[in-house]
């Protein structure tokens, strides 16, 4: 059951609400609630910084309204937010603004970006490890704005939040050696329910490589939400769907760390473990093997995925993807993972290795919502892993 809080419907909401009418765009029940937004993100993948610049959010009734519909409720973010995307994790969310909507369901957010300029600092950049700031491109999203599919009620006399999860990850894509990097947005939108729940705490070992360690809760092998330890080792995933996941702990020179069964409620936070009792997957053993390849179109994209003895199928490496050469590559452990149910007592976690998993991995690539796949076994040299779609 959703929990909402109380809006008292004032005078200065009329305007707004005039506004939003112009479209049909709330189902016109009558009433007027709220809708605030937040913004925040999953670790990138060999960057430093990740700069986006957020100009307004759009919100439409209809999921497939073009932005020159009529219809549209807007949250104009004035001055515009540069905000670096990477500081958004371990809970950290960004305010982003809210406005007035007619009661009802609404389907659809875009998220419209500044344009980068000439001066200094650019709207929109990346800064690649190790490397020098470089401009961001952003294809479009400062004209139509990025595309959110959203699935809200609102009703009125109510406020509703919404976080905006953007994977600066999966939406960096660098252009061969040229120096050129392109946005290709992947960003959900889901509801927060309650205040101190929906979210996973635990810890991992503090002497884990912690730019090189992600913390994610899968659901049948599809990340929901990932994050990179604190220097303590802490973790923090929120905001997280109700539901039930596999925690998945990967870090360089280590073997895979799942926790299943790990649940999420409206009622409280999950606590994994203890600061006493952390995460310490063991170190690589056989050490990894790098699965590398091409795809085409270069506009695909591939992932590594692990099926474990107990059922449970997790997401093991995301690769990505050269948008010139369609070129990937993605070191996966040989040793076995490990493995351990969760346990509500927040005592030690007991893991066990999966020797029947060992090395053993699906590549996947997607182009269009069609899907590839090739088993590997990274126990021996794998070669080239190459898709081709039609």
């Amino acid at each position: 059951m959703r929990l909402q809080r109380r809006l008292a419907i004032g005078g200065g909401i009329a305007a707004v609400m005039l506004f939003s009418c112009g479209g049909g765009g709330g189902g016109g029940i009558g009433g007027t609630g709220i809708i605030r937004m937040a913004l925040t993100d999953a670790p990138a993948c060999g960057y430093d910084a990740v700069n986006v610049t957020i100009e307004k959010l759009r919100v439409h009734a209809d999921a497939d309204a073009a932005p020159n519909d009529a219809g549209w409720a807007d949250i104009v973010l004035a001055p515009a937010q540069r905000v670096d995307l990477l500081t958004l994790q371990n809970g950290v969310l960004q305010a982003l603004g809210e406005t007035a909507l007619v009661a009802g369901h609404y389907s659809q957010v875009r998220m419209v970006l500044a344009e980068n300029g000439r001066l200094a600092p650019l709207a929109n950049s990346v800064v690649p490890s190790g490397q020098a700031e470089a401009p961001l491109d952003t294809q479009g999203s400062s004209k139509g704005g990025i595309k959110i599919k959203l699935d809200q009620r609102v009703e009125a006399g109510q406020v509703v939040d919404v976080v905006l999860d953007f994977d600066a990850c999966r939406s960096i894509v660098r252009a061969g050696d040229s120096g050129r990097f392109k946005l290709k947005p992947v960003v959900t939108a889901m509801e927060l329910l309650a205040p101190g729940a929906q979210g996973v705490v635990g810890y991992v070992d503090p002497s884990l490589p912690m730019a090189d360690t992600r913390v994610s809760v899968q659901a049948g092998g599809v990340q929901v939400k990932a994050t990179t330890p604190d220097s303590a080792g802490k973790f923090f995933l929120y905001p997280v769907p109700i539901g039930k996941y596999d925690l998945v702990v990967s870090a360089a020179g280590r073997v895979t760390a799942v926790v299943t069964g790990v649940p999420v409620d409206q009622i409280a936070f999950t606590y994994l473990n203890s600061a006493l009792a952390p995460i310490a997957p063991a170190n690589l053993q056989a050490g990894d093997r790098v699965v590398a390849g091409r795809l085409q179109p270069a506009t695909a994209t591939v992932r590594a995925w692990q099926k474990l003895s107990d059922g449970a199928t997790v997401e093991a490496a995301y690769g990505p993807v050269d948008s010139l050469s369609g070129g990937y590559s993605v070191a996966l452990p040989i040793d076995a993972p490990w493995t351990a149910a969760y346990a509500p007592d927040r005592a030690t976690i007991a893991f066990a290795p999966d020797e029947a998993a060992a090395g053993q991995y699906t590549v996947e690539a997607s182009s269009e919502g069609r899907l590839k796949w090739r088993g590997v076994d990274t126990r021996q040299p794998v070669p080239p892993v190459n898709f081709t779609f039609p």
